[in-house]
């Protein structure tokens, strides 16, 4: 009788993975891939130094954009953090905000809220009107991506676990995102996304382990596109050969990011490693592991940390390997090229400042950047964890 539920259970199982990645290869072939992709820049210097290694180590208010089980172990009341990054030598800029708090000793919640924008950019299709040229014609836009993400993170009994040596001291937390979307192009384009991300958090293992799980967009995030152009925008898209966007649905499908770390405490010193594995389900990319429709991304990160005076005043120096892909040389040859960060950090009590930069040596085929970020505390009582 066993062995027949067991087989039961087992077809079951096997019909509903067959079932979630025939619906991954449906989406998938409606989707647009790279959608969104502001919402995969990181936040925080700390974790943008490390490669965007994050998602088993992330334990403050940045965790509600990496992993929002890591919300309820922030350790003041109200916490905020904000920070300013230029991409492309300073063409885009990206801004974040983050603010939580812990209204019970279990639980946490919080709010984020990224742009990313491109500003100044000309509108030059009244440049020439019946065959004369007017500068004066020319107007500026700005193609800007605003996400305002909601929330909520709570600890989970794990009395049975707790029986194991290894599981002896550890907690386990789970959050829940909730995101709106608003992408604009000037007055030409606007639309208005929907999504939500789920994640967990198992830490205080044996030996200095955790591990995280980060499920993005888990339920495919939609956005609206409207589009609005004058009879006089429509004809000189015409008469230059560009076609006119119809109003559309745009997909943004799962990705799943695996995440692992270990820290060693050695007197005064702190060192962290970690790696995360960043599954995504909408084709085949450009990755060091790809596949269609799954593909995968791995990053490695460390941080090597000094403590003074005692457990609230510490430096850091901070490292990552990632965004390894296949590229062609000057020679014809395929290479791996990957891109290497390095940051550095300093927290004093309830204030921690953070700055990375990433592309070191040009070993891709992105543009430098540096980001700077700030976090602190708003209330000095500190919650023991």
């Amino acid at each position: 009788m066993g062995s027949i539920q067991q087989k039961t259970s087992m077809r079951k199982i096997i019909i509903v993975g067959i079932f979630v990645l025939f619906s991954l290869q449906m989406k998938a072939q409606n989707a647009t891939k790279y959608s969104n992709e502001f919402l995969n820049l990181g936040v925080g210097a700390r974790a943008m130094g490390m490669s965007n290694v994050a998602v088993s180590l992330t334990d403050d208010v940045s965790s509600g954009y990496w992993n929002p089980s890591g919300l309820v172990d922030i350790q003041d009341k109200i916490q905020a953090s904000f920070m300013h990054s230029a991409y492309f030598a300073g063409i885009a800029n990206y801004d974040y905000l983050g603010i939580a708090t812990k209204p019970t000793e279990n639980s946490a919640l919080g709010l984020t809220i990224l742009r990313f924008g491109v500003d100044g950019i000309l509108n030059t299709l009244d440049l020439i009107k019946n065959g004369e040229i007017n500068y004066d014609r020319i107007t500026q836009f700005s193609a800007v991506d605003y996400a305002f993400i909601a929330h909520y993170a709570q600890t989970v009994d794990i009395v049975g676990l707790n029986r194991s040596s290894f599981f002896q001291d550890s907690k386990l937390s789970w959050g829940v995102n909730t995101k709106v979307i608003n992408r604009k192009a000037g007055p030409f384009a606007t639309a208005w996304g929907f999504g939500f991300d789920a994640g967990a958090r198992l830490t205080g293992l044996k030996y200095g382990w955790s591990f995280g799980v980060m499920a993005k967009d888990v339920t495919t995030t939609f956005n609206t596109w409207r589009y609005s152009f004058s009879e006089r925008d429509k004809e000189v898209f015409a008469q230059t050969g560009n076609d006119i966007p119809i109003n559309t649905l745009e997909l943004t499908l799962p990705r799943l990011i695996l995440g692992a770390g270990k820290k060693w405490n050695i007197e005064k010193f702190e060192i962290t490693t970690a790696t995360d594995f960043e599954i995504t389900t909408d084709g085949k990319r450009n990755t060091l592991i790809k596949s269609n429709p799954f593909s995968i991304d791995p990053k490695i990160g460390a941080e090597f940390g000094y403590k003074f005076k005692n457990d609230d005043n510490k430096v850091s120096l901070r490292m990552g390997i990632g965004n390894f892909q296949k590229e062609t040389n000057k020679n014809g040859s395929r290479i791996t090229s990957f891109m290497p960060t390095v940051g550095v950090g300093i927290k004093i009590k309830s204030f921690s400042i953070d700055y990375a930069l990433t592309d070191i040596g040009d070993m891709s085929a992105a543009l430098y950047s540096n980001v700077i970020s700030v976090r602190f505390g708003f209330d000095a009582t500190k919650i023991k964890k």
